[in-house]
């Protein structure tokens, strides 16, 4: 969102997932969109049917490198170098829609500055990518007109993740290629309705409906709607957070829908941390990790026990209905927030119904004025901007131009992953969703069938680099890093380049994170939960399985 929002003005996906069956030209980049996202993969495969190119840039093989034209299996933490030489491609054999640049955009001579040097031969030096693939990829991205990026956490998790966002934005600009169909830059949002958790201020930099906090105006008119002074710094980012929790500097958390010890870098750090909180909430439909360290733990109702709307990636606002009553205690997290607020001493207004929360938002935030739960009900899913009650919302942004008024080109240059592969853990290990998982776990694997599937953790290994360590195919291997250590069963697969691993993040009795660096990005503060350096060796003993 923070390099979005900085090169076109609005952090979301640019163009709508019915879009992309009808495109010519598909580059997915960081992104395992048949696991991860299942939904929007199909769309993407029924585009491939229909005669589209799809590249991807990944440095593992994934089920869309069958039907792709071409994989580049680059090392993990290029991607600036891919990036920025397929921008010196397009610049120097002038694939340039220099109509689009010069009319609404501002900047691009630094970036011609900037990739004067990343030639695809340099590049193919440091990604492993060959020069000729790099060549072609930039050509047929540029000079086809319905061309879509999609990209998700392989991307973003990085030290560098928001300088990989932005160079994906150079390429978008430079070929013209934003507000027009079945093209744009997309981020693939991980969960349901992170795109709506954003929408509603569930930031430290924004209000509802990306409102800075730093401007006085917002704060001004978010003030008068809540009558309370509010303040003009932001807040902490998530990261920023758990380095206080393990410096001993909060005295409590409330953790609403997250398993931080299981999802957070670092954790056996991070325990640590909390075990010096004065005292912690958790807000979830499930006792997870995290709930071990609660003082007071708030059950709340899932989806299908209860009202409101979910926002899904692209920006397509629909209704959720309840299905059944929540079991026991269990209530909706509004309901649950409004009285912890009057507890607290807060005179939150007496809410009947979602719809009456919804529409507090709407009418202080311009981009959904035009959504209601009433209108919803009506006419279906809207898409957000829709300012006004007869707008029919925006299936695709920045038709009439970059929301920002004119799109910013942001010069990056290389910067290597926190942490290299040496003598003592001289393996590159990346983490990752699969299919049979959803993120934390906290319910798939409560699930019989999830679990027959996948009832354990694994590590896939190449076969030379198994083989020089003596490890064979359903072996338990100790995975090591500078942070921890853990169990899991070897998957040896040529699926991963040599020198690479990849580990799923779901197992609690085998937490991928007690490896990962919290080193983070930047700007956002992003994890490098894409690029550790591990030890792999044979374990004596098994794999743990919940």
């Amino acid at each position: 969102m923070a390099g979005l929002v900085t090169t076109f003005g609005a952090g979301a996906m640019t163009n709508s997932i019915p879009e992309i069956r009808d495109a010519d030209f598909l580059f997915v980049i960081g992104s395992n969109t048949t696991e991860a996202h299942p939904i929007i993969a199909m769309e993407m495969k029924r585009a491939v049917r229909s005669g589209a190119t799809m590249v991807v840039a990944d440095p593992r093989a994934i089920w869309l490198t069958d039907i792709a034209a071409t994989h580049l299996q680059l090392r993990p933490g290029t991607d600036v170098w891919l990036l920025n030489a397929m921008a010196h491609v397009i610049i120097e054999e002038d694939l340039v829609d220099w109509d689009f640049v010069n009319a609404k955009c501002e900047n691009f001579d630094d970036v011609i500055a900037a990739v004067k040097a990343y030639t695809p031969e340099a590049a193919e030096e440091v990604t492993g990518v060959s020069a000729e693939q790099i060549r072609w990829v930039a050509r047929q991205y540029a000079t086809t007109e319905k061309a879509g990026i999609y990209y998700t956490l392989g991307i973003t998790e990085h030290t560098h993740g928001t300088d990989n966002v932005y160079a994906l934005a150079n390429l978008v600009l430079m070929t013209g290629h934003l507000g027009k169909k079945s093209a744009g830059m997309n981020p693939l949002r991980g969960q349901n309705n992170v795109q709506g958790a954003n929408d509603a201020g569930a930031s430290p930099v924004y209000y509802p409906g990306y409102q800075k906090v730093s401007d006085p105006a917002a704060r001004e008119k978010f003030e008068a709607a809540w009558g309370v002074p509010l303040s003009p710094m932001d807040g902490m980012k998530l990261p920023v957070m758990m380095d206080a929790v393990m410096h001993g500097e909060l005295k409590g958390l409330y953790i609403m829908g997250e398993d931080l010890l299981l999802s957070e870098p670092d954790v056996a750090k991070l325990e640590e941390g909390f075990n010096k909180l004065d005292f912690v909430i958790v807000q979830d439909i499930f006792f997870n990790e995290t709930c071990r360290f609660a003082d007071v733990v708030f059950p709340a109702a899932c989806f299908a026990e209860k009202e409101g709307v979910f926002t899904n990636s692209d920006r397509r606002v629909q209704r959720v209905r309840k299905s059944v009553e929540p079991p026991g205690q269990a209530r909706a997290d509004w309901e649950i927030l409004c009285d912890v607020a009057r507890a607290s001493g807060y005179p939150m207004p007496n809410y009947a119904h979602p719809r009456e929360v919804y529409a507090e938002m709407a009418a202080l935030c311009d981009k959904f004025a035009g959504i209601s739960h009433e209108r919803i009900e009506r006419e279906g899913g809207l898409q957000w901007p829709c300012p006004t009650p007869d707008h029919p919302g925006t299936p695709t942004l920045h038709m009439d131009g970059p929301m920002r008024g004119k799109a910013l080109f942001v010069a990056v240059h290389y910067r290597p992953s926190a942490e290299s592969p040496d003598s003592e853990y001289p393996l590159i290990l990346s983490t990752g969703r699969t299919l049979y998982h959803y993120n934390s776990a906290t319910q798939t694997r409560r699930d019989a069938g999830p679990n027959h599937k996948q009832p354990e953790n694994f590590i896939q290994i190449h076969p030379r680099d198994a083989r020089r360590l003596g490890i064979d195919h359903g072996d338990a291997v100790k995975v090591s890093s500078r942070r921890g250590e853990i169990v899991a069963r070897a998957r040896v697969t040529k699926d991963v380049k040599r020198g690479c691993v990849w580990m799923p993040l779901h197992f609690a009795e085998s937490r991928a994170n007690l490896l990962t660096n919290a080193a983070g990005d930047a700007v956002t503060g992003t994890a490098e939960y894409k690029v550790c350096a591990v030890r792999v060796e044979k374990a004596a003993g098994s794999v743990a399985a919940k």
